[in-house]
């Protein structure tokens, strides 16, 4: 049964919040808030905010910089997962990623059809592996943000949950990239 084990360590991770609009600021970003207080709360470091417009190339640049820092463990970004037109989220990140992660967007799907029914279908929540960070794309309403950090995020970003989670294999992230290396 899943849970946490009391006997493990809590284990902060960093993380960088990146909201994807171009009307927003941070004077009113009402989802980049919803998950920096979540964020906090369970202990974790929110290492960087920030906003870019829905720019491919500024999505792409934003997040690839982060995964190049080393205090920086996990990008969730808000905004840019619909069909209009300006909603490019999806197609910026999942270049950079070594590694999908289409569970995510399965198990996302499944916790917003339950508070949303088929609307969850305009959604197209992406999540991945690069340079050795996690990183997910979430749609940009706060009620989306809570459902994937309540749902999923809190505990997989928890070392004590159990059977398994995210930070117990963020030592091993990278491992392909040291192959043949001597390292």
């Amino acid at each position: 049964m899943p849970g946490l084990d009391e006997m493990r360590p809590f284990i902060p991770v960093g993380i960088a919040v990146l909201t994807v609009s171009d009307t927003r600021t941070l004077a009113d970003d009402r989802s980049g808030d919803t998950l920096a207080a979540r964020i906090k709360e369970a202990g974790h470091r929110l290492v960087d905010r920030g906003i870019v417009p829905d720019d491919p190339q500024a999505i792409a640049s934003r997040v690839k910089a982060w995964t190049e820092r080393d205090d920086i463990d996990v990008v969730i970004t808000t905004g840019g997962t619909g069909f209009t037109g300006r909603d490019v989220t999806p197609e910026a990140l999942e270049p950079l990623f070594e590694k999908r992660m289409d569970g995510f967007s399965e198990v996302f799907h499944r916790i917003s059809y339950d508070k949303i029914g088929t609307s969850t279908i305009q959604s197209r929540a992406t999540a991945g592996v690069a340079n050795a960070t996690f990183i997910f794309a979430l749609p940009g309403s706060p009620g989306a943000c809570k459902d994937a950090w309540d749902g999923i995020l809190k505990s997989q970003l928890d070392y004590r949950h159990m059977p398994c989670n995210f930070v117990e294999i963020m030592p091993r992230l990278d491992e392909h990239l040291k192959r043949g290396t001597g390292k």
